[in-house]
């Protein structure tokens, strides 16, 4: 029998499989089925959503035969199996209801997945192609492992997370080629995520947001589990699922960095000590960018990312607790006439600048506090272990979020290129400086 392993692609859902069962009187049946999962060397599983006549026909004799197609090459497989189980639940289960939501993202729920059937694969037989689409592949490919190895070194010698985010994202790109990609964060006030870092777009979208369980990033976020699709331009429903993993929406303040036409996608929890920190996410124009073993690699990266960001964030709080204060630096000269009118939202902390959109949530709410204090004491220079003590600001779950806030802001201003600018002076200390006087206005509503 072929191994099971070798037939990766063909388990990718590109091209729809063939589902050919009998009836009691030996009559067949076939059927096309979306896609054919991989469990293990010895079994597949079936999303539980099979015509009638299909679904009575497994259950009378419990086998099937399956032919599975390689999108990559277009060889052709036969598969001989017998069911062994129906689950609900589990790895096997969230893993077909994620692929499955991301193809059917707006359906509206008409292909909810109710189960799915695990079969034990009794034989597996190759379909000789008259005419190859692709000349076979190497029985050996180049190992990424030694890629993984001096990306994970240069991310080991980072020693703030903005530099971090960076160096990873950036080593992604000059050593893997996946050179459109970007970081998200939680966002804990509306339960979904922003983006913190990005490379390979025309537009950085610092502090563009995704709602949680929405395309790609939003249910890697939601499920914590890795979403990788390696062909989207199968149809029209992913065509749709490809503008709601963009978050493609006027409404957007910020719009979220996207290729116009990407064909494969993938995206990766960041989770440390049992918290997700973020959401890691590449893209590409070409299909079969992100397949397997390009999965196992980013999976290690991911992992030493999400620790690394972690680590980073406590140390800089531990140096903080035992540095000590300076003095605050004297008051800016304020040109004549200069004025930024700074207009505040709080009932979501959005923030405008000169009547430009800036940023909102908690990035929103650190400003203007920024911008009160100077407004009032001329006060340029602000301690992170002030900012945490400071009762006024009462946000919830500070503590956790506050380095990620404040390189969102920084990265934010500096993208806008307005007239407030915000500087790391040192280590847990922020410089904030203007080319003006502010005049801030607090709009309730």
């Amino acid at each position: 029998m072929i191994p099971l392993e070798s037939l990766r692609d063909s388990f990718e859902g590109i091209i729809p499989s063939v589902i050919a069962t009998t009836d009691a009187d030996g009559m067949p049946n076939i059927s096309y089925l979306s896609h054919v999962h991989y469990v293990d060397e010895a079994h597949v599983a079936l999303s539980n959503q099979f015509f009638s006549k299909t679904a009575t026909n497994v259950a009378r004799n419990g086998l099937a035969t399956v032919m599975v197609v390689d999108g990559y090459s277009g060889q052709q497989h036969v598969l001989d199996l017998a069911f062994e189980r129906s689950e609900t639940e589990g790895e096997i289960f969230e893993r077909v209801a994620i692929h499955l939501a991301i193809l059917e993202s707006r359906m509206s729920g008409i292909m909810k997945l109710r189960a799915v059937d695990i079969y034990r694969v009794e034989d597996c037989r190759a379909v000789p192609a008259a005419n190859p689409l692709v000349e076979p592949e190497p029985l050996f490919l180049p190992d990424l492992m030694s890629k993984v190895a001096r990306l994970t070194v240069r991310m080991s010698d980072c020693s703030d997370p903005e530099t971090l985010l960076d160096t990873t994202l950036e080593g992604l790109g000059e050593l893997f080629g996946y050179r459109h990609s970007m970081v998200l964060v939680p966002d804990g006030e509306r339960g979904g995520l922003t983006t913190i870092a990005s490379r390979g777009y025309d537009q950085f979208g610092f502090g563009a947001e995704v709602p949680a369980g929405r395309g790609v990033i939003g249910l890697a976020a939601e499920r914590r589990r890795n979403v990788r699709i390696t062909d989207l331009s199968r149809g029209r429903r992913y065509i749709e699922a490809v503008r709601a993993m963009a978050g493609v929406e006027d409404a957007t303040p910020i719009p979220l960095p996207a290729l116009d036409k990407p064909l494969s996608q993938i995206a990766l929890p960041l989770v440390a000590r049992g918290r997700l920190v973020g959401v890691m996410f590449s893209e590409s124009t070409e299909r079969f960018t992100f397949r397997h073993r390009d999965e196992e690699a980013l999976i290690v990266i991911a992992a030493h990312l999400a620790t690394a960001l972690s680590f980073l964030s406590e140390e800089r709080e531990r140096g903080e607790a035992n540095g000590l204060e300076k003095a605050n630096a004297p008051a800016a000269s304020v040109p004549a006439g200069r004025r930024i009118a700074v207009r505040f939202y709080p009932r979501d902390g959005s923030l405008f600048v000169d009547d430009d959109y800036l940023i909102r949530g908690v990035p929103g709410r650190l400003l203007l506090h920024f911008l009160e204090d100077y407004a009032r004491t001329g006060k340029r220079d602000f301690l992170n272990r002030e900012i945490r003590r400071d009762r006024r600001l009462q946000l919830p779950d500070f503590k956790d979020n506050l380095e990620t806030r404040l390189i969102l802001l920084r990265r934010r201003l500096e993208e806008k290129a307005g007239p407030i600018t915000l500087e790391r002076a040192d280590r847990g200390r922020l410089r904030l400086t203007l080319a003006g006087r502010p005049e801030i206005e607090v709009v309730e509503e």
